[in-house]
């Protein structure tokens, strides 16, 4: 099976590595689909590699087949010999030519044979291509035909296989097509969506997509059929999708468009430098659209292919940077069909939430409709769920969002009667002691400027409030450590419950930073047990997981490691997933979980990198990145210096 490794995520979307015998793909990964004869391709695979980087293309190995030229030419020098390309070469199998004229000549047994014989890195299964109206039964048909191919190929076929996923628009069949593909793919190809994509049908291809991701094998590689536009690779890439072919660079160019990331533009009607990258610097745009006609077909295809590589950059860098929302949306902006396939995806939070990482650097607002992303739809049910037993009052009382002015705000009356205090944010009502969680705490929007009020002095919240009748508190009272009580037991309840919160909360006190007032440490003793980073959230110390350990249930929040792991985790290493004999199911990317062994023996403290339910899918690469373990505790007086995160030092 498939040698692919996660390196980094930023929710489904992931950047890892696919191995293949010619060499490695780093993911999100742009194929693009190169035709086999050089006659009928305006830019050879080697003028590719060679100026643009590219690392790994597509072909077909039914064109080639049915070719006698070149067929001959890829049995005796194999494809990369024919494309003249050393890098890894994926095949398809004929399926949409099935499709598109009705029959091919050849089938699915031979033409996996041919892909062997020629040697593709990654070769397809012909599949039944589905459209996306077809009836349920002919689907279903379809779908079993394609999955005994498949089952066939698999014993056929030692080297990568991709197995596509069909199922037309029912999502029932979606979800078992991409299961039962599961059993024998190296590479899940979502396919029969390329109507959808030419017809820019966003919000079809969007349910199909939430239908097939949960049952997709997450050690495996996914490819989306006919994702050609760079505006549409953000998008793709938030459902998970790994390689993403292009023919429209060729497409596209044949009837004088240009690509770009925010969308299409007809060369023709360029009469300025609109480009400043490395080919108009030989040529300029409106110098391109006079040059003869193969001239101009191929300087447009080279054009289209650098805008389409600088953009599956874009995607991968903002993997990293944890803003790949961002870029989605950013792009959604270049078509109305765009940004509605967008809207529709964020109706499918079930199928996000499990990779969802705990928090991000930030929440940056692009569109309203930012504020209906996976992340928003998580934070609302953590303050639904925190307050089902702190019912909010029937008035809301709106007071700043500013950690200086707690001190003025009383968290009882003088009966010493509990008064509850929420915030109208543009993420919804929320608890002021949760306000600094992610992603209302490091929210930046359009609210943070349109009439934003300026900074008052604490005596004039005072006299605010002196206002309000209704409170019979002693407003002269410093109340900070109230708060700081208040906001320990709020976060320790959201983070594990509030029998933890009570059980942990009653030893430990919170300590603000001099700087900002935020809460930063919550701790006992002169030992911090939790460091509160700028997501808000409190991430365990080694000390904080010792406590922790004594009152949660068996299995809560924890990662079991394998006996072999246990020296290596104990000295601070990375958890490798082969190593994880099981997990919380609970527990999601980026949240923190306890290392133990299987005699529940504290080890360590570590951030997941995988969900609980890749780890025993994914076999290669690092499920936890330790973070605090026995031999490293965080000293006191470097806790303000790093708050994102309880301390390494120490660690290997």
């Amino acid at each position: 099976m498939a040698a692919f490794e996660l390196l980094e995520r930023d929710g489904l979307a992931r950047r890892g590595r696919l191995e293949t015998p010619h060499g490695t793909i780093e993911t999100p990964a742009l194929l693009p689909v190169v035709h086999p004869d050089p006659a009928r391709q305006p830019l050879s695979p080697r003028e590719m590699r060679a100026r643009l980087g590219i690392r790994a293309v597509i072909t077909s190995s039914y064109i080639t087949w049915r070719t006698p030229p070149l067929r001959a030419t890829a049995e005796s020098r194999g494809i990369h010999g024919l494309l003249e390309f050393d890098g890894p070469v994926m095949t398809d199998s004929g399926a949409f030519q099935q499709h598109a004229y009705g029959s091919v000549e050849v089938g699915p047994d031979e033409i996996l044979a041919f892909q062997n014989t020629i040697g593709a890195d990654i070769g397809t299964v012909l599949d039944r291509f589905t459209e996306p109206e077809s009836e349920r039964d002919d689907a279903a048909s379809a779908l079993e035909t394609t999955l005994e191919r498949a089952r066939v190929a698999r014993s056929q076929r030692e080297g990568l296989l991709a197995v596509p996923v069909q199922g037309g628009r029912h999502e029932d069949l979606r979800l078992r097509s991409a299961e039962r593909a599961s059993e024998f793919a190296d590479v899940l190809a979502v396919g029969g969506v390329v109507p959808l994509l030419e017809q820019y049908r966003f919000p079809e291809l969007a349910r199909a997509l939430a239908a097939a991701r949960p049952g997709l094998n997450p050690g495996a590689a996914v490819h989306l059929f006919g994702t050609g536009h760079p505006m549409t690779f953000a998008f793709a890439a938030l459902w998970g999708v790994d390689l993403i072919d292009s023919s429209a660079y060729h497409k596209f160019a044949r009837r004088g468009s240009l690509l770009f990331a925010e969308g299409t533009v007809s060369i023709d009607g360029i009469r300025e430098d609109l480009c400043h990258c490395f080919l108009c610097a030989e040529l300029p745009l409106p110098e391109v659209a006079r040059r003869p006609v193969a001239e101009r077909e191929r300087r447009i295809a080279f054009h289209n292919l650098l805008t389409s590589v600088e953009e599956i950059g874009r995607v991968r860098q903002a993997i990293r940077d944890g803003t790949l929302w961002e870029l989605a949306e950013r792009r959604a902006t270049a078509h109305p069909a765009l940004r509605a396939g967008l809207a529709e995806a964020t109706r499918h939070p079930e199928v996000f939430l499990p990779t969802e990482p705990l928090s991000r650097r930030a929440f940056r607002e692009v569109m309203p409709d930012s504020r209906t992303r996976p992340a928003v739809a998580r934070f609302r049910r953590c303050v639904e769920e925190y307050g089902r037993d702190r019912p909010l009052p029937a008035r809301l009382h709106r007071v700043p969002l500013r950690p200086e002015y707690l001190a003025r705000i009383p968290t009882e009356d003088r009966g010493g009667r509990s008064i509850e205090w929420v915030c109208e944010t543009p993420l919804g009502t929320v608890p002021v002691e949760l306000l600094d969680l992610y992603p209302v705490g490091p929210y930046l929007g359009v609210d943070e400027f349109v009439d934003r009020p300026g900074h008052r002095p604490a005596s004039a919240v005072t006299a605010e409030l002196r206002e309000r009748s209704e409170l019979d508190a002693d407003l002269d009272r410093d109340w900070s450590e109230e708060w700081t009580r208040r906001q320990v037991r709020a976060l320790l309840s959201v983070a594990y419950g509030p029998e933890i919160a009570a059980a942990v909360g009653e030893e430990a006190r919170g300590a603000r930073s001099h700087r900002t007032g935020r809460l930063r440490t919550i701790g006992a003793d002169g030992n911090p047990w939790f460091v509160i980073g700028t997501d808000g959230f409190p991430r365990p110390t080694f000390h904080g997981a010792s406590r922790l350990l004594a009152f949660l249930p068996e299995g809560r929040s924890r990662v079991v490691v394998s006996y072999d792991a246990v020296p290596f985790v104990s000295r601070g290493r990375s958890v490798f997933s082969r190593f994880v004999t099981r997990a919380d199911p609970n527990l999601v990317p980026d949240e923190t979980a306890l290392l133990v062994d299987r005699a529940d023996t504290l080890l360590g403290v570590g951030r997941l990198l995988l969900a609980p339910h890749e780890m025993p899918r994914l076999r290669r690469g690092v499920a936890v990145r330790v973070t605090a373990h026995a031999k490293a505790p965080v000293p006191v007086d470097e806790v303000e210096e790093s708050p994102a995160e309880p301390s390494d030092r120490g660690s290997d």
